[in-house]
């Protein structure tokens, strides 16, 4: 049996510096923690008050290491050799010992490993758990209330279930308040954590409402109000007083408030809303009266931020953040949205501003780091800062008050203006710090204040934020402070923010001294990076008569690309990305294309795996080659097919994104060709290695991309694909066709539209080169259709039938008649898979071409008027049962009732479908609104519980379908042509007008052949024929 000393002198040789003595007392270890003794002793060894510190803690986290491995099954890593019952409990109350122990780090462990312990045991093998806890927060000693709430924080978070949430909250939230609002009795720290324990307690009610709505309902209501009643008082407090002393122990306090209030505003809006405006006149007060500490603390040299009475770090700009962030949230909700008085408003506005000065810590990080620098003014950043808390509250303020918000950015910025004027000439060395962080303001919210500048100047009201004198009285002088590299970096971005605004000569000086700025080996890193972002906005405003300044900078930038990694590469690359498509690329010379696509080519190797850098590295090389200029397309593949070749033809499965980013390059290369084709030798120099790897690959962006690059081939030069031949003897048609029959047998259907587009374009390319494999083509889709999943797979093997269908119906229709899918015994006729697939999905087709191929296809399978069309039964509408009836249909009432739908002939689908489509796409749309309104209201009876997530009722399709996308009809060329490729928007089929074809279609079905046209439509809705009597009308 191992005892405690065993242990001791176990652990004591695993912390040697001889990896020997180490490696072997790992092993020991290992072995002793077979027995589950051991694991007691582990437990014994953390609590003895003779041991070192160091072993105590090891100990503790050996044994929450065994916990993990050895106690339950419940745990993934379980290995087995589970402790006995008794010896489980010896453990657990040797480990709940230890949260009363007099050392902190102690506590803290044992309360992560009892937390652990809890996720397997509790409530059913550690019932008492909770009531001990309870009775530690009641014990009054700070120690164990620390460790008991440790504990609390993680249970509540991951150990409640729904139903024991409730009664917990009862049993534990007026221990905490009480130890709360002791204040004397308790340390800051420790009634920081209740609050802290009191958030995870109001983010699981939000998590529980919707399963247990009226219960969580009054627990809000009754539990939530003291707890704001508490906060009130707490936050009227002076916060100075939390700063005055040797710790800041007290802004923890604050801290955790903002956090939860942030958290309650959040998840129950209307129970905080009355509480608004104290709160927020207190967070207010906490920005004015904790500013000098800010001052003092983080833009002067001169003192030390103190840690907290248990040796961590409280940091100020935490406590601003949440405030910041809970201000932001509470201007936004609309359920409990918080408004602004003018001098509230610029009083709120002229503290924000103040609290985005750069620290001394910034200054000397982003001057020693680019990428650091960089990433904390990206729009998306990561880097969570006051500067970031604070742009996202102006842009809030700007949307709901616009004039009054920029009225006062305006006074704001003037008063810092004066101010660091008068302090620079008094020889203050920080002079510059509100300036760059008032212009930095002004920067971040460039887009709404032109907008607002700009309405109240077209409305003959004067601009509410005077930007003009800026830019031309403040910034010019400012630039050549070569002292301040970051505020001469702002002027410089400020300015190109606002480039609109400049006349041309002096939009043009700007933009030539962010060149020089590029150029010059003397200006500092903040300032240089200014200048690249600044040339991004510029660029926009760049005439014909001055493209010869774009190769310059690219010329410029070349450098760049190799000598800098992650967010300043994006940078670079951004802005040459931004310059290649100035003037469509026509100043690019053959050598300029050759070198820079060369460096790009040197930099692909070290970022193939950043999707960011690809997509930058694709448009680039897709400008590039676009490019009129002569021979640059030709002297860009040159450069380039051989190195991206040679990625594919070493593909390893392993490091399957080389061959990945290749073939996305190489379709970048075939997008960009000019109309003549690829080039010759394209796609000879390629061919053999893209086989190859398709034919083995399984990964989904290799087959993806492959694909793609393949369709792009028979769009742009289909020649040179048929007149290909392997030295196997293959055409390059059959190797395509091949890698078609691999997609389609494969199970992963992530492919999605690709594979139907290149099966689209090689029917219309290809021509009849197909016709020897196309049966087997067509029934290895037939086949792959009654097992497709995915909407988007289904798709791709429907629509090529379309086509086909519309184009060469009675050869498909003869096709599909002798054509049988399945096992014999069990077949079905490759027209019925067909119809019955085509018809259950093509209300959800995407893509302004396949749904119109759909709908011309319908028309003329209508038109053949086959007898074998008249005997296939499809799906049709839903049916509504009693239990449905006026009933929103959830997910969960879905799968316990699932819908039902009728039977009907495909004829009579077809021609359902085709009103749809009349319906998205015509006026008599307004002829099938029924004229009852909708009840759509919420079944729970409170729009604050209502967020179960809703399915969509067939019943009301047609509202959505009127309306289309975004609001727009689903005709509109505009919307949806960005969906399609250039060939299928040029195609015939996206030319004809979509209503008359099928208005017409319609007319003359009920000319030709009235009476049975008139059986069709008495199967159709009532809507429908609605639809179908006022087209037949129209005619008259």
């Amino acid at each position: 049996m191992a005892t405690p000393d065993t242990i001791a002198h176990v652990l004591a040789s695993t912390l040697n510096p001889d990896s020997t003595v180490r490696i072997a007392a790992e092993l020991n270890l290992s072995e002793l923690l077979k027995s589950p003794q051991s694991a007691l002793s582990l437990a014994q060894l953390a609590l003895s008050q003779d041991a070192e510190s160091s072993l105590r803690q090891s100990a503790i986290i050996i044994l929450r290491k065994y916990v993990k491995e050895h106690w339950s099954p419940f745990f993934q890593q379980f290995r087995g050799d589970a402790p006995p019952p008794e010896t489980k409990d010896q453990i657990r109350q040797a480990v709940f010992q230890g949260l009363s122990d007099s050392d902190r780090k102690i506590r803290s462990l044992c309360a992560h490993t009892l937390s652990t312990i809890a996720n397997s045991d509790w409530p059913d093998e550690y019932p008492d758990l909770l009531n001990h806890l309870i009775q530690l927060l009641l014990s009054g000693s700070p120690g164990s209330i620390h460790g008991a709430m440790q504990v609390f924080t993680e249970f509540v978070r991951t150990d409640l279930t729904e139903d024991q949430l409730l009664p917990v909250m009862r049993e534990l939230l007026p221990v905490l308040i009480s130890i709360l609002s002791a204040s004397e009795q308790h340390s800051p720290l420790t009634r920081s954590r209740t609050i802290s324990v009191f958030r995870q307690c109001v983010e699981s009610l939000y998590m529980v409402k919707d399963q247990h709505p009226q219960a969580a309902k009054e627990a809000a209501g009754n539990v939530l109000p003291a707890w704001l009643d508490a906060f009130k008082v707490l936050l009227d407090l002076d916060p100075e007083q939390d700063i005055s002393g040797e710790h800041w122990d007290g802004l923890e306090v604050r801290i955790q408030i903002f956090r939860t209030l942030l958290t309650i505003h959040t998840s129950f809006p209307r129970v905080v809303a009355p509480y608004l405006p104290g709160y927020v006149s207190a967070a207010l007060h906490h920005l004015h009266a904790l500013y000098p500490t800010f001052v003092r603390y983080y833009l002067t040299d001169s003192v030390r931020v103190p840690n907290s009475s248990e040796g961590e770090p409280i940091e100020l700009y935490k406590l601003i953040t949440g405030l910041v962030d809970f201000v932001s949230d509470a201007t936004r909700q609309s359920k409990s949205r918080v408004s602004f008085d003018e001098g509230t408003l610029g009083k709120l506005v002229n503290a924000l501003v103040q609290w985005t000065q750069m620290t001394k810590e910034n200054e000397e990080e982003w001057a020693a780091d680019a990428n650091m620098f960089i990433s904390q003014e990206e729009d998306d950043t990561q880097v969570y800062s006051v500067r970031v808390a604070v742009f996202d509250l102006l842009s809030s303020l700007l949307a709901n008050s616009p004039v009054q918000t920029a009225s006062a950015l305006h006074t704001s910025v003037q008063r810092i203006v004066t101010e660091a004027s008068q302090a620079r000439e008094a020889g203050v060395d920080d002079w510059w710090r509100p300036l760059e962080g008032a212009l930095a303001v002004l920067g971040s919210q460039a887009e709404v204040i032109l907008d607002i500048s700009n309405d109240e100047h077209d409305a003959g009201r004067p601009r509410p934020i005077d930007i003009d004198y800026l830019l031309a009285h403040i910034i010019p002088p400012l630039l050549t402070l070569s002292a301040y590299p970051f505020l001469q970096g702002r002027c410089l971005f400020l300015a190109s923010r606002f480039a609109e605004l400049l006349p041309a000569d002096v939009r043009g000086q700007y933009f030539e001294a962010a060149v020089q700025v590029i150029e010059s080996s003397e200006t500092e890193i903040p300032f240089k990076v200014s200048a690249v972002k600044s040339i991004q906005h510029f660029a926009e405003y760049i005439s014909d008569a001055e493209l010869a300044i774009v190769p310059r900078i690219i010329r410029d930038l070349g450098p760049f690309l190799v000598e800098t990694t992650e967010d300043t590469l994006s940078l670079v690359l951004e802005t040459v990305s931004v310059l290649s498509g100035v003037g469509r690329g026509s100043w690019f010379t053959l050598d300029l294309a050759v070198a820079l696509t060369s460096a790009l080519l040197d930099v692909w190797p070290k970022n193939m795996k950043d999707p960011i850098f690809l997509s930058l590295l694709n448009d680039i090389v897709l400008s590039i080659v676009s490019s009129k200029a002569p021979g640059v397309y030709e002297a860009t593949v040159k450069q380039a097919l051989p190195r991206l070749t040679a990625s594919i033809g070493n593909y390893n499965a392993n490091e399957s994104w080389a061959a990945s980013s290749a073939l996305e390059l190489l379709g970048s290369l075939a997008r960009g060709a000019p109309e003549t084709g690829l080039g010759d030798g394209f796609f000879a120099a390629i061919a053999p290695t893209i086989f190859e790897c398709l034919g083995v690959a399984e990964d989904r962006d290799v087959l993806q991309n492959g694909t793609l690059l393949l369709t792009l081939v028979v769009r742009k030069d289909v020649g040179q694909l048929l007149s290909w031949t392997h030295t196997d003897g293959q055409t390059g048609l059959v190797h395509v066709f091949t890698v078609i029959a691999r997609l389609l047998q494969s199970r992963d259907e992530s492919g999605g539209l690709v594979i139907g587009d290149l099966i689209i374009h090689l029917f219309r390319r290809a021509g009849e080169s197909v016709l020897p494999v196309l049966p087997d083509l067509l029934q290895a889709m037939l086949v792959r259709m009654q097992t497709a999943q995915t909407a988007t797979f289904l798709q791709s093997l429907i629509v090529p039938f379309a086509f086909l269908v519309y184009n060469h119906c009675d050869a498909v229709l003869d096709l599909l008649e002798s054509t049988r899918v399945g096992e014999e015994g069990q077949s079905r006729l490759g027209l019925d898979v067909l119809l019955n697939t085509w018809c259950e999905n093509a209300a959800t087709f995407q893509g302004f071409w396949p749904t119109r191929v759909s709908a011309l296809a319908l028309c003329t399978l209508l038109r053949a008027g086959r007898p074998s069309l008249q005997t296939i039964i499809v799906k049709g509408d839903i049916i509504i049962t009693p239990t449905t009836k006026d009933t929103i249909m959830t997910r969960s009432k879905t799968r316990v009732e699932p819908p039902q739908f009728t039977r009907v002939p495909f004829p009579v689908k077809a021609l359902k479908l085709l009103l749809h489509e009349l319906q998205t796409n015509g006026e008599v749309a307004s002829m099938s609104a029924p004229t009852a309104p909708l009840d759509t209201a919420s079944d729970d009876g409170d729009s604050d519980w209502s967020d179960e997530e809703k399915v969509k009722d067939d019943r009301f399709a047609f509202l959505a379908d009127t309306i289309g996308v975004g609001g727009l009809p689903f005709d509109d060329d505009d919307v949806l042509a960005n969906n399609d490729d250039e060939d299928l928007q040029k195609d015939p089929v996206s030319q004809i007008d979509l209503r008359a074809h099928v208005t017409l279609f319609i007319r003359e079905s009920a000319a030709r052949d009235g009476d049975g046209f008139g059986a069709l439509v008495g199967q159709l809705s009532a809507e429908e024929m609605i639809v179908v009597q006022r087209v037949l009308q129209e005619q008259n």
